[in-house]
């Protein structure tokens, strides 16, 4: 299988990775173009851009925590950024990572991309907040990317937030109006990080978060 020379620059402005790990995403990507008529798992509209918008972007969380190798990430749909932590870590010892998903043939489509990659992803369907409370594994991360509004994902990942996980979420350029209304039930300590991929976006690393009384 043959990776297109434009997929791999876009990637490579982010992550530097191996060829093996190269595979692995175009697998994910030539699956994602096969079950997208049925699933629309991203918006049509970016399908052009898919290295870029989605796989370069979802790779920048590795990027800025390389240390981490345990990561739940929630609501992952598509797998963005599920999938791809999961791939860009299969080389690393004892790295898991695991995507919640409440639809029943997008985790159908997770479970098929882990499997024909190999990466170290087990898929958990049902409501987040219920999967969250049942964990008890080791976390190093929780991760969402265009799921819900700031204070709504506090909400969700409560269960890990309480435990002290951080938390890297991929917000837009309506991030600070969000930040403004999550500031009124809770009290965060929070970096921004400017996305590599488009100017108006951060990653947003949750270090602390406690519910205001």
């Amino acid at each position: 299988m043959t990776v297109r020379p434009e997929s791999i620059a876009a990637l490579r402005d982010i992550i530097a990775v191996s060829r093996e790990t190269e595979q692995r995403l175009n697998i994910y990507v030539e699956l994602l173009r096969k079950w997208q008529p049925a699933q629309n798992l991203v918006s049509p509209r970016t399908m052009t851009e898919l290295w870029t918008r989605h796989i370069a972007d979802s790779a920048q969380l590795v990027a800025l925590f390389p240390e981490d190798r345990h990561w739940v990430d929630i609501g992952s749909g598509g797998g963005l950024p599920g999938l791809v932590t999961g791939i860009l870590l299969a080389e690393q010892p004892g790295a898991s990572v695991i995507c919640v998903e409440s639809n029943q043939k997008k985790c159908a489509f997770l479970r098929t991309v882990a499997r024909e990659t190999g990466a170290p992803v087990t898929v958990r369907d049902g409501r987040i907040e219920s999967v969250l409370k049942q964990l008890d594994g080791p976390v190093d991360r929780i991760s969402a990317r265009a799921l819900a509004p700031l204070d709504k994902l506090l909400d969700l990942s409560a269960p890990l937030l309480a435990r002290g996980v951080p938390a890297a979420f991929h917000k837009g350029e309506d991030f600070d109006q969000e930040l403004a209304e999550a500031s009124q039930s809770w009290s965060l300590d929070l970096v921004r990080h400017k996305s590599l991929i488009d100017p108006a976006s951060s990653i947003v690393e949750i270090r602390r978060a406690e519910r205001r009384l």
